[in-house]
């Protein structure tokens, strides 16, 4: 066992001989939209996100899912359809499942994937100097629990679920290819809470940028409106002791940041020396890339108003990206 219980990370990690490893992980949640073909697409991409966040490609997956006898089998059907899908454009192979009757619909995958020991990434390779990079904006915890409460506009649904939807396979690959060693996937625990883990594991500190952190066009209103699910509020309770904040940063925002994700990006800490090209390539294959903040000496998390130099600009300029401004919002 190279990466276990030991020193927790995105999944377990096995070495199969002198030079491959096997990465095993196993995710699966309740809706987070109406849509059954998109709802059953993003438990895959969620579940497939920890084998790219661990550099492995996805090699074979197995359904996991607990559906009410009620439920019409049409639904079944089209929920199983669309993880089939996206475990089939990650190049991977749907080998079966099992299924149990539970009143709340779940659904995800057990999802087996191979990375060469050298190549493996984990939460443990930061280092002072780096910067950090986000393959994906946030905004779907709060999007999803309007939905939820009826008061979503459709486009925003729209923006997140097509973000949910797609795999971490390009941030992965070409973060493998440049020699980043040093990733994790926003999810449940919201960008923060992933961030006091890659601190941790790294025995450093990482400075967030506020100005810099991306969000999916209008979403951050719905946060100002408090439509926070119930995991944003663990994730503060319990990460809050190793975060700090710019007094600048309002209570809202510092939620935003505390926002429980679903098939979020890839946290990345590149080496400064790597970044260039990075950005470089990215920019040619059309990927969004954000660098949202430094490593620096120290231990834990800090959020500060502050934008970071201009050097370090994103890949994209995508009009449905937002960024929150310091001060409060209207």
């Amino acid at each position: 066992m190279l990466v276990g219980l030991a020193m927790p990370d995105d999944a377990a990690v096995w070495r199969l001989d002198d030079t491959r490893a096997l990465v095993i992980t196993l995710d699966f949640f309740t809706p987070v939209v109406d849509d059954p073909y998109d709802y059953g697409a993003i438990a895959a991409a969620n579940a497939l996100s920890d084998l790219y966040a661990m550099g492995a490609q996805p090699m074979l997956a197995l359904n996991v899912a607990a559906m009410p006898a009620r439920l019409p089998v049409e639904i079944l059907s089209t929920i199983l359809r669309g993880g089939a899908e996206k475990v089939r454009e990650a190049g991977a192979v749907l080998a079966g499942g099992h299924s149990v009757q539970d009143e709340e619909p779940k659904y995800g995958l057990v999802a087996v994937g191979m990375v060469p020991q050298e190549c493996i990434m984990t939460k443990a390779g930061a280092r002072a100097g780096d910067i950090i990079v986000l393959s994906k904006p946030l905004g779907t915890g709060v999007t999803t629990t309007a939905l939820k409460r009826g008061t979503a506009q459709p486009s925003d649904v729209d923006r997140v679920t097509k973000w949910m939807s797609q795999l971490n396979a390009a941030a992965a690959a070409l973060s493998i290819d440049v020699g980043i060693r040093t990733a994790t996937d926003v999810t449940g625990f919201s960008l923060l809470g992933h961030a006091v883990e890659m601190s941790e594991a790294s025995d450093v500190r990482l400075q967030f940028s506020l100005p810099s952190i991306p969000f999916i066009g209008g979403t951050p209103a719905y946060g100002y409106a408090g439509n926070f699910p119930g995991g944003s509020a663990d994730n503060r309770l319990f990460f809050s002791p190793n975060v700090k904040f710019d007094l600048s940063v309002d209570e809202i925002q510092q939620m935003l940041l505390f926002d429980a994700q679903t098939s979020g990006g890839l946290l990345l800490s590149v080496p400064e020396s790597r970044f260039q090209e990075f950005s470089r390539r990215a920019s040619e294959q059309g990927l969004p890339l954000w660098p949202i903040g430094r490593v620096v000496p120290g231990t834990g998390v800090e959020v500060i108003s502050a934008p970071l130099s201009p050097e370090f600009h994103p890949t994209t300029t995508e009009e449905e990206i937002e960024f929150l401004s310091s001060g409060s919002r209207n």
